[in-house]
């Protein structure tokens, strides 16, 4: 289940009762966030702020994970499910955040040279990026790795992607950054292609927790992608896998005969 608020005072304090070691860590980061969220023109701009610090603290944090084990763990899943799902070595890839390559060393291995296209809006997480491709002597694969300032996807040519993945990336975005990418990425998208994006999942009131984490109903997702003319499945399997998001797989519609 995954329709607790996490935006109540309720659930704070009672969370702050249970888990009383995290407290100070918690008031940091509400600190830190107020303080990047003045600083800031808009959410992109804030949300790079945040993880050009969290890069500074630690590669593994800056993308989620907490420990190495941990990277390696999350990457690895998340590759073993495409694969499972469609995802072959001669389709050319789009992969939407990144970050360091925590999935994406993996994919950049997997697919035909030249194949792996990367995205992320933090130049802090794509230098992080530049060492995983040297670290995991990849460099003749010849991944493309871009920074962009928003998901306009402009710059990328029509058609040309087989399989879009975004992952823990609309979890960690308004409602207005998830509409900008679903306006632009069926363009990009090759008949018979699709996009797998995880997001956070509530079966309550949608809300969001200090500007960084946000909660969606699934039926509102599918309802946006369905607004641009996207057919947007539920991954119901993708919950077996254990990982906190959920899942939902973008296509395109199937032309009348």
């Amino acid at each position: 289940m995954h329709s607790k608020d996490r935006s109540r005072l309720s659930y704070q304090v009672l969370y702050a009762l249970r888990h009383p070691e995290k407290i100070t860590g918690y008031a940091k980061r509400r600190g830190r966030d107020a303080w990047l969220r003045a600083r800031s023109a808009d959410h992109v701009s804030y949300y790079r702020a945040v993880m050009a610090s969290d890069a500074a603290r630690s590669r593994e944090a800056a993308v989620g994970s907490h420990t190495r084990q941990s990277w390696l763990e999350i990457g690895q899943l998340q590759f073993d499910f495409a694969v499972s799902h469609g995802l072959k070595p001669e389709m050319r890839m789009l992969e939407i955040g990144c970050g360091n390559l925590r999935a994406g060393r993996l994919f950049i291995d997997y697919l035909d040279a030249g194949n792996y296209y990367g995205l992320d809006i933090s130049p802090d997480i794509l230098i992080g990026a530049l060492d995983t491709v040297a670290d995991f002597d990849l460099r003749a694969k010849l991944p493309h790795l871009t920074v962009v300032k928003d998901l306009r996807l402009h710059f990328l040519p029509d058609a040309s992607f087989d399989f879009i993945h975004a992952h823990s990336v609309f979890s960690h975005s308004p409602i207005e950054v998830i509409d900008e990418c679903l306006a632009h990425v069926g363009r990009i998208l090759t008949p018979g292609g699709f996009f797998d994006f995880t997001f956070d999942r509530t079966e309550g009131t949608e809300h969001q927790v200090l500007h960084e984490d946000f909660y969606y109903r699934t039926e509102t997702l599918l309802a946006l992608a369905a607004r641009h003319g996207l057919e947007a499945a539920y991954l119901t399997d993708w919950e077996a896998t254990g990982h906190p998001q959920s899942k939902i797989r973008i296509t395109l519609p199937t032309p009348a005969v």
